[in-house]
C-alpha cells in the first residue's frame, strides 16, 4: 500500500508505504526526510504523534491514511 498525501506546509507531497510481506513500512514528511520503522504499528504511533489532518490539503485524507495503513497491518499481521 502506498498513498500520496498532499500537504499545507510544503509544494511536496508526504508518502506513505506500508507492505508487511516484504517488512517495508516508511515515509517521506513534509522536507523530503525519510523515514523507515520496524514495524507498521511503530510507523502508525509516528504519524498519530507527529501529523494532524489540518496539515493536509484534504483533511479526510489523514483518516483515510489511518485506516489503510490499520486494515494492511490487519491483513499481513504485522
Amino acid at each position: 500500500m502506498e498513498m500520496r498525501l498532499n500537504s499545507n506546509r510544503s509544494d511536496v507531497s508526504c508518502y506513505v508505504t506500508v507492505e508487511p510481506e516484504d517488512h517495508i513500512y516508511k515515509l517521506q514528511t513534509f522536507d523530503t526526510t525519510d523515514r523507515t520503522f520496524h514495524s507498521g504499528n511503530e510507523l502508525l504511533a509516528w504519524v498519530k504523534k507527529n501529523w494532524e489532518p489540518v496539515q493536509f490539503q484534504n483533511p479526510s485524507e489523514y483518516q483515510q491514511l489511518l485506516h489503510a495503513v490499520a486494515e494492511e497491518l490487519k491483513n499481513g499481521n504485522d
